[in-house]
């Protein structure tokens, strides 16, 4: 008796299906609009962390100072 022959096939991602889903469904135009936007919720969130972190070295030094 033979083993059935192994396919190499990769099993898509989520990310990757949820990407077919999103060009079957959006247009280009859309597409973009909507990476752009998430792109600048990231930024945001990045701006936020560094602002968080400013203020936390801004503290300590004026707890160091004792100003």
């Amino acid at each position: 008796m033979q083993a059935a022959p192994v396919r190499a096939t990769a099993i898509p991602s989520v990310t990757d299906a949820l990407r077919a889903v999103e060009s079957l469904l959006m247009s280009g135009g859309q597409r973009t609009a909507r990476r752009n936007a998430w792109t600048s919720v990231l930024e945001d969130r990045r701006r936020a962390r560094a602002r968080v972190e400013a203020q936390q070295v801004l503290d300590r030094t004026y707890r160091t100072t004792g100003s």
